[in-house]
């Protein structure tokens, strides 16, 4: 299997209407190696959420080659992304995306048991344990603040132990003090597992955290930081 576990090759996202086209992503490419972590900063419009979304397999590029884990998501169908993503993938959204009707722990099951696996009760207390919310697992997401959510939301995501995690906007509505917790909670976890992160992120301190910063204006990529390099 190649070194980089991610891979994107003149990704180009097109979308058309009747009274024409509009691009948002222009011929982007970079490369990421097992454990790196990354940022994709830019103003709003920049393309950011939409290269991750093409990354991570949730859509598909009008052109270009996007290489997840050795596989070529633009080849696969819907069906086969969505295997692959299970399979190696973690996501952390800004808005949490947690089942309103599930409990904290139960939300933190989901992704075990739709792989299908069994015992998985203690291994999701023991994330919760780990993200602080030892008291919080029979919580329904409604109880929670907006931080405790994030977390539920983080120990769901590293449950699986994906190869890589995709974080949009992870912080985005937080307050400071809580947006620093989940900071220090996101990067230890990510450090302890050796996951790759793929973060997007407004956030110029947060973003500061990674490895390299990678610069999207107007749908191209701009340019490329190795942080304290």
């Amino acid at each position: 299997m190649s070194q980089y576990v991610l891979q994107a090759e003149a990704l180009t996202k097109t979308y058309r209407s009747g009274s024409g086209s509009l691009t948002v992503l222009d011929t982007v490419s970079f490369s990421v190696q097992q454990g790196n972590t990354i940022s994709i900063v830019g103003p709003s419009g920049s393309g950011k959420t939409t290269l991750l979304g093409l990354c991570a397999g949730l859509d598909v590029p009008t052109s270009g080659i996007i290489s997840l884990m050795g596989f070529k998501l633009n080849a696969m169908s819907e069906d086969d992304r969505a295997y692959i993503r299970n399979q190696y993938v973690g996501f952390v959204f800004q808005n949490f995306q947690l089942l309103p009707t599930l409990t904290a722990l139960e939300n933190v099951m989901v992704p075990l048991e739709l792989r299908g696996e069994k015992h998985v009760r203690q291994k999701a207390v023991e994330l919760l344990v780990r993200v602080g919310l030892e008291k919080r697992v029979d919580h329904y997401p409604s109880q929670l603040s907006g931080g405790e959510q994030q977390r539920v939301a983080m120990a769901r995501a590293f449950i699986t132990e994906p190869k890589i995690l995709f974080a949009d906007e992870p912080t985005g509505n937080l307050d400071d003090e809580n947006a620093l917790h989940v900071t220090e909670l996101l990067f230890s976890l990510n450090k302890q597992q050796g996951t790759t992160l793929v973060m997007v992120t407004h956030n110029l301190e947060l973003a500061r955290k990674t490895e390299r910063i990678l610069r999207m204006k107007g749908g191209k990529l701009v340019e490329e930081e190795l942080v304290g390099a």
